[in-house]
């Protein structure tokens, strides 16, 4: 199987390194809280549809990634293409196809909502905002809860939901109040040393603006990075986390800040399966955590695409 290294792609090494002391309230260090190694699988923007040979994709990719050793995969958004401007039949058919094809995975998946993943949100798809479906519904009856923790082998890993529906029938990066408030919650309940992975599909920290065409002024609203960053960096201070993986640009990209790495982890799609989007090809991530550290590898898997139109 074909794999890439972030140097490859990046320029940067592949070690993505979190420091072992967590600094406290007065400067002073304190040893992590240590944990078992292990490795997970962050796959994201699958972006399922009969088109585009996007099913065989998808297979290729989830067979491939079956075969590596890892304990769980953790998806990061976007797993059709999409519920978002179709008929609830259209949807309904992309998230057979979806949950059909998880299955050649062969292991525990913890699920991040993506902005296509929610159902007539616009108003070309026809849907009526009453349906008990609608929005993020869809992807609840699916999956479950858009927000939540579990834990595995000593390190806190949360899942975010960042996207929120704006009344007019469109959607923007936010964390909503209401997760705000569990997420403190939670934070309060996890010692400051404690490792800590995060999940969001819509970016909180990334320098996407500074390189893609795809402007900020094409959207209504902020939809490529969260608009409360800060209100959840704020909350994260002072605590132990290792890394923040990404996704919704289909980019692989490495931004470091205050010590916390924000990794955007490609797509399974690429470039929505036309081929390359900005110099990363169709791909999924192969994470290893050890000591209070993680390290990535970016894998492609042979996909070619029927209608090309890369982007590098």
């Amino acid at each position: 199987m074909p794999s890439l290294s972030r140097r490859g792609i990046l320029g940067a090494g592949g070690a993505l390194l979190s420091t072992t002391l967590v600094k406290g309230a007065f400067g002073q260090s304190t040893p992590a809280i240590s944990h078992e190694p292990f490795s997970f699988l962050f796959i994201t923007d699958t972006h399922l549809q009969p088109e585009l040979d996007a099913m065989k994709g998808c297979q290729m990719a989830f067979r491939a990634a079956s075969k590596e050793q890892a304990d769980f995969v953790l998806q990061g958004g976007d797993h059709v293409y999409d519920a978002m401007e179709v008929s609830l039949p259209r949807a309904h058919k992309l998230l057979d196809l979806y949950e059909m094809t998880e299955q050649e995975l062969g292991k525990k998946v913890y699920h991040t909502v993506g902005n296509h993943d929610c159902f007539g949100v616009y108003a070309k798809s026809g849907a009526s905002t009453q349906n008990a479906e609608f929005g993020k519904n869809f992807f609840r009856k699916a999956f479950g809860e858009t927000y939540y923790a579990f834990e595995h082998k000593g390190v806190h890993f949360i899942v975010l939901d960042s996207v929120t529906i704006t009344p007019d029938r469109d959607y923007e990066g936010r964390f909503d109040a209401r997760q705000v408030s569990w997420l403190k919650a939670y934070l309060q309940n996890v010692p400051a040393t404690a490792p800590i992975i995060i999940s969001t599909h819509i970016p909180m920290v990334t320098a996407f603006y500074t390189y893609a065409d795809e402007s900020p002024s094409l959207f209504k609203h902020q939809a490529l990075s969260t608009v409360n960053t800060r209100e959840i960096l704020a909350l994260l201070s002072g605590h132990n986390v290792l890394a923040v993986f990404q996704g919704h640009t289909h980019v692989l990209e490495q931004v470091e800040h205050n010590g916390i790495q924000f990794i955007t982890g490609g797509a399974v799609s690429g470039n929505w399966w036309h081929g390359v989007h900005l110099g990363t090809p169709e791909g999924y991530m192969m994470v290893h955590v050890e000591n209070n550290t993680v390290r990535t590898e970016y894998k492609t898997y042979g996909f070619h695409t029927v209608s090309p139109q890369n982007t590098d």
